[in-house]
């Protein structure tokens, strides 16, 4: 055990939690989210259970005037600021809160907690990841960093396994480092995962493979093999993607990266018939579909991983309610629907719902001149953490990082 875990008073119990996590997966043991329960609908037709928990973002009304804290918020939401750059979270932590949060989410820890884990997009080597530890009620407990010495940590992913992925935005040489959100175990370089100007990455358990954006104009969408199969990524296979038929749609197919490394020639280059994608941003799997916003063109993307076929889930220039733009960071919901954050555009976080529908959940009035990031769901779907990057100031020392409790769930 670290010297840092030792003085969070870390638990071997806590350990072992994380660790139970990842071993279900890997033997294939299914880790529901939140509470809910067996069967389908509710009365008869459920056996008399309860009805099964449903998302109730699609029923959220309108946007409430902004609160004490600047926040825009539907009937029945509360909101808190949990952290802000250079100032402990908990104030005993010893640990002031990292300048620029970025990309995020959220792991169960111990008694029905969880933990919040947060990117810092500074350079210079002064990026890394902090954590905030809650209990089972939300009080935070420590807070701590989990990764240190790093380039502009922009955003990552979850693996099933109960790591954290943190991407490096910090031109062709960035990397991803493995962390774990305990502060227990070492972060790990991940070179394997290839040397680009990584965004964020997500992990498909079902087919076994990673996939990741890559934030330039004419970036890339990868996709990466492990040799030994998950979790472990030390080595594999890097390729890039081509969609065929000469449209932004459609089939694709996917080339090996000569030199993952890129040391003589960025990946994105390396193969003539790899298709760009303007600004890769957020991504996410969930329910056999990988999702990926691109924010030159706002749009959220949409790969049948089965069907191995592309296609775009939403575009401002089409959309019936094109309210959503500056796509950025985006997370999927345990109920399918896709929680966007907003670099610019009116400062909102905005869920396309499993049926469609563009829904607002929250606006941050003042922060014009910053972006929101790092939208994470609480394991039980009950809170949403996101931050301000630059605060009311613009300035990337003046972050905030926030907390939206309310009905998401029905």
């Amino acid at each position: 055990m670290s010297r840092l875990a030792r003085s969070r008073g870390a638990s071997r119990r806590d350990f072992l939690r994380l660790g139970a996590a990842g071993a279900a997966w890997v033997l294939g043991v299914p880790l529901l989210p939140g509470c809910g329960g067996g069967g389908g609908g509710g009365g008869r037709e459920n056996g008399g259970n309860p009805p099964r928990p449903q998302s109730n973002i699609p029923n959220l009304g309108p946007l409430q005037p902004p609160d004490a804290n600047g926040v825009m918020l539907p009937a029945g939401f509360t909101s808190r600021v949990v952290a802000v750059s250079g100032f402990e979270p908990t104030g005993t932590s010893g640990y002031p809160w990292h300048p620029a949060p970025d990309g995020g989410a959220t792991f169960a820890a111990a008694g029905d907690g969880w933990i919040y884990v947060s990117n810092s997009e500074t350079g210079s080597s002064n990026g890394g990841v902090g954590a905030i530890r809650f209990d089972d009620l939300g009080n935070i407990l420590d807070a701590y960093p989990i990764l240190a010495g790093t380039n502009r940590n922009c955003a990552g992913g979850k693996t099933p396994w109960g790591t954290w992925l943190s991407c490096e935005e910090s031109g062709d040489g960035g990397r991803v480092h493995e962390c774990d959100p305990l502060g227990v175990n070492s972060a790990v370089a991940r070179p394997a995962l290839g040397r680009f100007n990584h965004e964020a990455v997500a992990v498909d358990p079902i087919d076994g493979r990673l996939y990741l954006s890559e934030d330039r104009g004419d970036g890339r969408l990868y996709r990466f093999t492990p040799a030994n199969g998950l979790p472990d990524l030390t080595a594999g296979l890097l390729e890039v993607a081509e969609v065929l038929g000469g449209g932004p749609e459609g089939p694709v197919v996917w080339h090996p990266v000569p030199d993952p490394t890129g040391a003589s020639t960025p990946t994105r280059y390396q193969v003539a018939a790899s298709t760009p994608f303007d600004g890769g941003e957020g991504i996410n799997y969930h329910g056999g579909r990988i999702h990926l916003a691109t924010k030159g063109d706002d749009r959220i993307w949409s790969f049948d991983v089965a069907g191995q076929s592309i296609s775009i889930l939403y575009d401002d220039d089409t959309s019936a309610t094109p309210i959503l733009t500056g796509v950025d960071n985006l997370e999927v919901s345990a109920y399918g629907d896709v929680i966007v954050a907003e670099d610019g555009g009116d400062m909102q976080v905005v869920a396309i719902t499993a049926a469609g529908a563009v829904v607002p959940i929250c606006q941050l009035v003042g922060h014009d001149a910053s972006e929101i990031t790092g939208p994470a769901l609480s394991p039980d779907s009950s809170r949403l953490y996101f931050s301000s990057q630059d605060g009311t100031t613009g300035n990337p020392s003046d972050g905030m990082t926030f907390e939206i409790a309310g009905p998401f769930v029905a």
